[in-house]
């Protein structure tokens, strides 16, 4: 039997195993995808005894996405250029490293609006962290115009022009209005709007209404910014997608087949999480 899993503190969030044990049944693999919760201090020794612990591999999540790159022997240049990873495989009993979090981000806007094209567009993105280096990381190599970025800390947004370089632009505050303006598409890459986070205050109603709108927060399945960006009528982009999209390339490296993201799987997930968060 073939297993890999995801590992995080804590981990029961997670909807990982729901995705991957769909393909597994879907191909009829014998094989097992899990959830693992690993403490920081322990997260070294997991990664380096995943042969040993008969895993193909595993995804990463909060709060390991940065210190798991050091416990990996090599990675591909978007971790280089991010800092972080979410995806481990085996190759040749060499543990390698990869993060899909900004194919899986783009993939779902173009499952939504096949049509859309991200060279020479202009993006505010909201948030500097982990995600936000990711998204950026993508949209810069598909040749993006300009990307705004709007953090609570300009030190982080600063820190993003500084690894990325000009395409960066930080907008403040107080130009929010006017950098929407001109934007084609709205990303919001932090957790600002998740269940049990204070919801995301910004208003839309500068962006022209050509304007994608995208949340890479999925629980809600629609947060509020989705929600007003509806209420006016701009095509939107909600979270739950990314998760399924960004889920292809690790299992493709661990079981050997590349599956496709389908509405009856959005489906699945999407009443999971109903179930859960709805009792």
């Amino acid at each position: 039997m073939k297993k890999a899993c995801v590992i995080g503190w804590p981990i029961n969030h997670s909807r990982s195993p729901t995705i991957h044990n769909y393909w597994l049944k879907q191909f009829g693999i014998d094989g097992l995808y899990e959830r693992v919760a690993v403490e920081p201090k322990n997260l070294h020794d997991f990664i380096r005894n995943l042969e040993h612990n008969g895993y193909q591999g595993c995804n990463v999540t909060i709060p390991h996405k940065e210190a798991v790159v050091s416990a990996v022997d090599d990675y591909d240049t978007t971790v280089a250029q991010t800092g972080s990873l979410n995806t481990v495989y085996l190759k040749n009993s060499k543990i390698l490293g990869t993060s899909t979090d900004g194919d899986g981000f783009l993939n779902n806007i173009l499952a939504h609006y096949p049509d859309f094209q991200i060279q020479d567009k202009t993006v505010f993105v909201i948030g500097a962290g982990g995600s936000a280096k990711a998204i950026c990381q993508k949209l810069i190599s598909a040749n993006v115009k300009t990307i705004y970025v709007l953090n609570r800390t300009v030190e982080r947004a600063l820190e993003l022009q500084k690894q990325f370089g000009q395409t960066i632009q930080i907008a403040q505050t107080s130009e929010v209005g006017e950098r929407l303006k001109i934007s084609d598409l709205l990303v919001n890459t932090t957790s600002q709007g998740m269940s049990g986070q204070p919801p995301l205050d910004l208003n839309v109603d500068s962006l022209p209404n050509h304007a994608i709108v995208a949340d890479i927060v999925y629980i809600p399945l629609k947060t509020k910014l989705i929600e007003c960006a509806e209420a006016r009528n701009f095509q939107t982009v909600p979270g739950l997608g990314m998760l399924l999209h960004q889920a292809v390339e690790g299992f493709e490296k661990w079981f050997g087949v590349r599956p496709v993201v389908t509405q009856e799987l959005y489906d699945l997930v999407e009443s999971d999480i109903l179930a859960e968060y709805q009792k």
